[in-house]
C-alpha cells in the first residue's frame, strides 16, 4: 500500500491532532489522548499537538466551524505542521474542505489506521488485506477526487459530464481490484483452513492470543513460547499472525497464535479485510484474552475486544472458543493494586483469569496451568449413533476426533461411538454432517 502520506514519512511529517466530541459523555479521556498520540507516532510522525475539540454546532461541509478552523490553522503554522489528523469520522466533503482551509493533508481515524497498517504489513497476506481495506475505503471517497470536473453538461438530453464519466470509470476500476483481492484472500483462507485441519488431524491444540492493541500479546507470546517475535511498545506492532509450537508439561505439544490487536472504533473495512487472519482466533481451541490491567480504560478496551470477537462469530458462523484472561502488566501496578487484582483473579471463574507480567515472567507458570486445565475441559465427549450410510462421518471422526469406543448393533447394523471432540472439531463436524449431532447423547463438557 502506498500513498502520498507514506511517501513523505521519511521527512518526517509534523502532525496536529484533534479528537472531536459532541456531548459531555463523549469527552475523550487522557488515555484516549495518549492512545491517539501513540497512533500518530506509530505512523512515523512527530506530534505537534494533541487536543480534544468540542463541536457545539456541527458543520456538514467542514465539521468544524470557521473560528475553530482559523485557530487550528494558526496552531499548525506555529508548529510548522504538514499533516492534520481528525481522530473521528470525516465525510469526503468535510475532508476536502478542511484540507482547503488548512492547506495541509487531512486524514481521519480510519485513514490513520489504514496508513499504519500499510506501513506494518510485511507478508503477502498482510499486504493483500491492507490493500483490500484501502480500496473499500477509497471507493466511498472518490467524489472528492473529481470535484474539479463538472458533473453534468449543459443543454438538453441525458449526456453525462466528464466528472461523472471519470467517477464511474474509477468505480469500475476499484471494483475490479476489490474482486481480485477478495479472490486472492479466498485462496489464503482455503490454504489456512487446510493448515488448521492438518494441525487438528495431528491432535495439536491451538491457542490464540487476542486483545487490545499494545496490551502485551507479543511479549506474552514470547514469554510462553520462548520465541523472539517483534514486541514493541507501540500500537499494531503485530499485523500478521505468528504461530509457534510449545510443549506444555502435562499435555505435550500445542500451537500458540499471536494475532493483530483490536482498537476502539476499528474500521469495518479492516474487520472484513482481516477476516482471513482473524479466523485463526475464532477457530482456535482456546482464546487467551490479554488485558492491560495497568490501563485506566481497561474495562472499555475489554468491551471493544468483545465486540470485535462477537462480530467475527456472527460472520464466520462459529461459536467462540472457550476463553481465559491474562491480566497483564502487573509489574506496572502498585503492591496494593497487585494484591487486590491477584485476589480478584482467584475469584474469577467465567472467564478464568490469571494475573501476569509478560515482561518479568511473573505468573507465567500459573497461566500455563490454567491453559492446560482449560484445554482439558474444552473437549466434549458424546455418544453418536451412525447408520451404515454414514461412513463418511465415521471416517471424519477417526481422522479429526478421538474415537474412544465403537460397537455395532447386530440387529440394525448401526454404529455406536463414544467420541471426544474439541470445540473447533465439534463445530466442523456439525457443519459438514448436519443433523447427526441432534440424535447424539447430551455432551459432557470436560469428560
Amino acid at each position: 500500500m502506498t500513498s502520498g502520506l507514506i511517501d513523505r514519512v521519511a521527512r518526517p511529517e509534523i502532525a496536529g491532532v484533534i479528537i472531536p466530541w459532541f456531548t459531555p459523555a463523549e469527552r475523550p479521556t487522557e488515555a484516549r489522548l495518549t492512545e491517539t498520540a501513540g497512533l500518530t507516532e506509530a505512523l512515523g510522525c512527530k506530534v505537534g499537538f494533541v487536543q480534544s475539540e468540542q463541536i457545539r454546532r456541527t458543520s456538514p461541509s467542514h465539521l468544524l466551524t470557521g473560528g475553530v478552523l482559523e485557530r487550528l490553522a494558526e496552531q499548525l503554522k506555529t508548529i510548522d505542521g504538514t499533516l492534520f489528523i481528525v481522530d473521528g469520522a470525516l465525510t469526503p466533503v468535510q475532508q476536502r474542505n478542511i484540507e482547503r482551509e488548512l492547506s495541509v493533508k487531512v486524514i481521519d481515524r480510519t485513514g490513520l489506521i489504514l496508513e499504519i497498517f500499510g506501513l506494518r504489513a510485511r507478508t503477502k497476506t498482510g499486504r493483500l488485506q491492507v490493500e483490500l481495506a484501502r480500496q473499500l475505503y477509497e471507493r466511498s471517497r472518490l467524489v472528492r477526487t473529481w470535484t474539479h470536473l463538472e458533473r453534468q453538461r449543459g443543454g438538453r438530453g441525458f449526456l453525462s459530464g466528464p466528472g461523472e464519466t471519470q467517477l464511474e470509470a474509477d468505480k469500475r476500476m476499484l471494483d475490479t481490484r476489490v474482486r481480485r483481492l477478495r479472490r486472492d484472500l479466498d485462496d489464503v483462507r482455503r490454504t489456512r483452513s487446510l493448515q488448521r485441519k492438518s494441525r487438528s488431524r495431528s491432535g495439536t491444540p491451538v491457542i490464540a492470543l487476542v486483545g487490545y492493541t499494545n496490551a502485551g500479546k507479543s511479549t506474552l507470546f514470547n514469554a510462553v513460547c520462548g520465541s523472539d517475535v517483534l514486541a514493541k511498545d507501540m500500537p499494531f506492532a503485530t499485523l500478521d499472525p505468528t504461530i509457534r509450537r510449545a510443549v506444555l508439561p502435562s499435555l505435550g505439544e500445542v500451537a500458540f497464535v499471536d494475532t493483530v490487536g483490536f482498537i476502539t472504533d476499528l474500521p469495518t473495512h479492516l474487520i472484513e479485510s482481516f477476516q482471513a487472519t482473524l479466523e485463526e482466533a475464532i477457530e482456535a481451541d482456546l482464546l487467551i484474552h490479554v488485558r492491560d490491567r495497568a490501563s485506566p480504560v481497561d474495562a472499555k478496551q475489554k468491551f471493544d475486544v468483545t465486540y470485535v470477537l462477537e462480530t467475527l462469530e456472527r460472520s464466520v458462523g462459529h461459536p467462540l472458543p472457550p476463553m481465559i484472561e491474562a491480566w497483564n502488566k502487573a509489574d506496572q501496578l502498585s503492591q496494593d493494586a497487585r494484591e487486590a487484582l491477584h485476589e480478584a483473579s482467584i475469584r474469577s471463574d467465567e472467564p478464568k483469569a490469571v494475573l501476569v507480567s509478560a515482561l518479568t515472567h511473573d505468573g507465567i507458570d500459573t497461566l500455563i496451568e490454567a491453559i492446560e486445565e482449560a484445554l482439558r475441559s474444552a473437549s466434549t465427549t458424546l455418544s453418536l449413533r451412525l447408520a451404515p450410510k454414514d461412513g463418511a462421518a465415521r471416517a471424519w471422526l477417526y481422522d479429526y476426533g478421538d474415537v474412544l469406543t465403537e460397537t455395532t448393533c447386530p440387529e440394525t447394523g448401526e454404529l455406536e461411538l463414544d467420541v471426544r471432540l474439541t470445540h473447533a472439531e465439534f463445530g466442523q463436524f456439525d457443519a459438514m454432517f448436519p443433523g447427526l449431532l441432534e440424535q447424539a447423547a447430551l455432551p459432557i463438557r470436560g469428560a
